[in-house]
């Protein structure tokens, strides 16, 4: 099966930052407390949609890598490109950073 992603690029000083969201969670909310809930804004991530391979090579060029969604952070996990102890998970979705220092 083949999965897209929502990437987008952003430029931050001498940062590359690359925020990626699988397809489906692109505007949605995750209410994680009464009064606190994380938004996947297609401003921070709805650059364009793109596959695997694309995902995989932009998160090797980010200094800063923000990934949302079960299947891109498995992905991830799976190439090596961050470890399963450093994913949390808001209401079952998974959620990983990956900050090049």
């Amino acid at each position: 099966m083949k999965f897209l992603f929502w990437a987008k690029i952003h430029e931050i000083k001498d940062d590359l930052v690359v925020a990626i969201c699988d397809e489906e969670l692109l505007g949605k909310k995750i209410k994680i407390k009464e009064n606190f809930e994380i938004e996947i804004s297609e401003e921070f991530y709805g650059g364009k949609l793109i596959d695997e391979k694309n995902a995989i090579e932009l998160i090797k060029k980010a200094t800063i890598a923000n990934l949302f969604g079960n299947k891109i952070v498995e992905i991830a996990i799976r190439e090596n490109l961050i470890e399963k102890e450093n994913v949390i998970e808001f209401k079952g979705i998974k959620h990983a950073q990956i900050i090049e220092l």
